[in-house]
């Protein structure tokens, strides 16, 4: 009677044993994701992949975006045919001569490939001054809405990213009333990051390149 006993404590330990064995094996990691950029206006929503071979400018704005450094400012300027440009920490003020002029009080080295990237339609850049580095600007970048692209950008300023969805709201935005280029509202942006897996992105944006 005791064996049997004894045999029957010992199966209860090993089985617990077992229990506490599969407990501690490492679940399934979750899917990688990535960042996407949303840029909400009223005229709709934009989004951005960020170039993953710009990786200074690439960085920064994703630093950006995650402040909400971008929130409330505008696109002070939407040259038709040509580009939308915003990200002016300044076009938030009541100065609109100031609009265009501002920044976060940094420049990024220039990061500029015409091999690997180019001013094609939808194609994001980055704004800068006369600086023979041709560094750019911290914070301000345009949206490429002329068709066929504006190549003669390509070996000039650095293009951080593309619009994989919503160039329809691009185009909305050029075309509003507008002064020597300013629009005569103002068109504020609302920008965040967006975590997405490759699948939930191929899915819903159709976009599918992720090494660029």
């Amino acid at each position: 009677m005791k064996t049997l006993f004894a045999t029957f404590i010992l199966c209860l330990f090993l089985l617990s044993a077992c229990d506490k064995k599969k407990d501690t094996k490492p679940k399934p990691s979750e899917e990688p994701k990535e960042e996407i950029i949303e840029i909400k206006t009223a005229f709709g929503d934009m989004y951005m992949w960020l170039n993953k071979k710009t990786l200074k400018h690439r960085a920064n704005f994703i630093k950006l975006a995650g402040e909400q450094f971008y929130d409330s400012t505008t696109f002070h300027r939407c040259v038709t045919n040509f580009v939308i440009q915003g990200g002016d920490p300044l076009s938030k003020d009541n100065i609109p001569s100031n609009d265009g002029s501002g920044g976060p009080g940094y420049l990024i080295d220039s990061e500029i490939d015409t091999v690997l990237y180019k001013h094609d339609y939808g194609a994001v850049g980055t704004a800068r001054d006369n600086n023979p580095e041709k560094k750019s600007n911290g914070s301000q970048f345009y949206i490429v809405t002329q068709t066929g692209g504006s190549h003669f950008l390509d070996n000039n300023y650095t293009v951080i990213g593309k619009i994989i969805k919503g160039m329809d709201v691009a185009i909305t935005i050029n075309k509003q009333p507008k002064t020597s280029d300013k629009p005569k509202t103002n068109i504020y942006m609302d920008v965040n990051l967006l975590y997405k897996t490759q699948k939930e992105i191929t899915e819903q944006y159709g976009f599918s390149d992720f090494g660029w």
